[in-house]
């Protein structure tokens, strides 16, 4: 037996040390009492008068401290989620990470014409089945933006999309109120009613400021809905440094926390214990293209660092990786995608998505989320770490094969070797005479392959002939209403 025997199970990481984040926290502090955020709805104002916040020039806000205190306090640090079958939870917690899609792309790569062309409804089920088939993908966003139907109303069949495609936790986005609510109702009706959505929500909604400091009716009016009803929600800015926020990332951070605290105080005040999960799409604007780069080393350094201030406030992060600024699957979009994925899971975030998107965002890419899909395997092993005990150690092994034996016969080799390596099911280990018997092929050839398999093969759970029909007529009376 050993005293004060220290266990690292796997390898940390960090940005910020503690009195960091305190500076970063304490300026978000100044920022919104100092210079103030403006909130365009008349029931957001409303409660915060009601509160004892300052409002001047109409929807100027200036939030104190002590409000932001309460507020944090009573959002909650835990956050579970679960997919329609049920079985497939995630949880938000610290240091507990999952991967997943982004969503809304307006272009995607056809697998079998290699046309660049918008999503359909069928492109966008597909991208739900790829990830629903993905073993290393835990929650999907549409990944697509559904094209054919009424812009007003498209988050509805995009929600239907997506349910037909995976069971598999969701992250939506939402027009506006109407649109939130038609899709809770689409939810309660998969899952049997409210308050089985009350008990583990099917979807977190994904909610964005207008940076730098607004809160658009929009946005406000989804919150406040979330809030309500009990929706989990994502506050998140996507902050361009140096066109929409500081160029400094510290500035940057300041500015971002500023704005999902703006979240965190709206939720609450509309009702204690809302679910609001902090997060940030934060990297520089591109001096020479003005793209916000998706493929930056600053996105994930300042993804990570956001991650620690989340950690110390004791709220759910989410975050951005698996995503690339080219154009194709090319060598940069594995560069930039594993160099993402592998900062944002030793960060610890909880709900990181964007998986698959090449093209700044604009091309959803169902070849870099299969390969993605690789690289988040590699990933999870390395978080694993190594395990020491006198069984890993193996000395008496060791002794008893000797200099010059091996290992391959050995009941510890064969009892171990699964679950010690990982194994991979893209990336190519052949030697290379076996590789060109095989077909040479290129690590894109082997991506496209898998995806079109998926596509083709992979089953889905499927929604009931009923509720899917229920969920269609939802759907049509949404897109009635606009019509009419």
């Amino acid at each position: 037996m050993r005293a004060n025997f220290h266990i690292q199970a796997t390898p940390q990481f960090r940005v910020l040390s503690e009195d960091q984040i305190e500076e970063v926290f304490h300026a978000a502090l100044d920022v919104l009492e100092r210079a103030g955020t403006r909130f365009h709805s008349a029931e957001a104002l409303a409660l915060l008068v009601g509160a004892r916040c300052h409002i001047s020039d109409g929807d100027l806000v200036r939030i104190p401290s002590w409000l932001v205190m309460e507020a944090l306090s009573t959002a909650p640090s835990r956050i579970v989620i679960a997919g329609r079958d049920r079985s497939r939870r995630i949880h938000l917690e610290k240091n507990k990470f999952y991967f997943g899609t982004g969503s809304d792309c307006p272009c995607m790569v056809d697998p079998y014409t290699d046309e660049v062309r918008k999503y359909t409804f069928e492109d966008v089920v597909n991208a739900a089945r790829i990830s629903d088939a993905l073993p290393n993908i835990d929650f999907h966003m549409s990944l697509g933006l559904t094209s054919g139907v009424f812009a007003q109303t498209y988050d509805r069949p995009q929600l239907l999309a997506m349910l037909k495609g995976t069971s598999k936790p969701l992250v939506i986005t939402a027009v506006d109120r109407d649109g939130l609510a038609d899709q809770y109702a689409m939810a309660c009706t998969v899952l049997g009613g409210p308050e089985e959505f009350a008990k583990t929500p099917l979807f977190v909604v994904y909610i964005e400021p207008s940076s730098p400091l607004t809160s658009s009716v929009e946005a406000v009016e989804k919150l406040l809905y979330a809030a309500e009803t009990g929706i989990p929600a994502i506050y998140t800015p996507c902050i361009m440094a140096g066109g929409t926020g500081p160029v400094t990332l510290a500035g940057t951070m300041v500015q971002a926390l500023a704005e999902y605290l703006t979240g965190v105080v709206m939720a609450q005040l509309k009702r204690k214990g809302a679910g609001v999960i902090m997060g940030g799409v934060n990297s520089p604007m591109d001096m020479a293209t003005s793209i916000l780069s998706y493929g930056a080393p600053e996105l994930a350094l300042v993804s990570a660092a956001m991650t620690d201030v989340s950690k110390w406030l004791g709220v759910p992060m989410f975050s951005t990786a698996g995503c690339s600024d080219s154009k194709v699957l090319d060598q940069q979009a594995a560069i930039e995608a594993t160099l993402s994925i592998t900062v944002a899971a030793l960060s610890g975030a909880n709900l990181i998505h964007d998986v698959g998107y090449l093209e700044s965002g604009l091309l959803g890419s169902f070849d870099m989320l299969a390969m993605s899909d690789e690289v988040i395997g590699m990933a999870k092993r390395i978080l694993r770490g190594i395990g020491v005990t006198p069984e890993t150690l193996a000395v008496e092994l060791i002794e008893r094969v000797g200099p010059g034996g091996h290992y391959l016969t050995q009941e510890h080799t064969r009892t171990h070797f699964k679950a010690e390596v990982w194994f991979p099911t893209l990336i190519d280990r052949q030697m290379r005479r076996t590789w060109e018997v095989a077909g040479s092929r290129t690590m894109a050839e082997r991506v496209r392959a898998k995806v079109k398999e998926i596509i083709e093969r992979h089953e889905p759970l499927p929604i009931p002939d009923q509720v899917e029909s229920s969920l269609r007529e939802i759907v049509a009376q949404a897109e009635e209403r606009y019509a009419g």
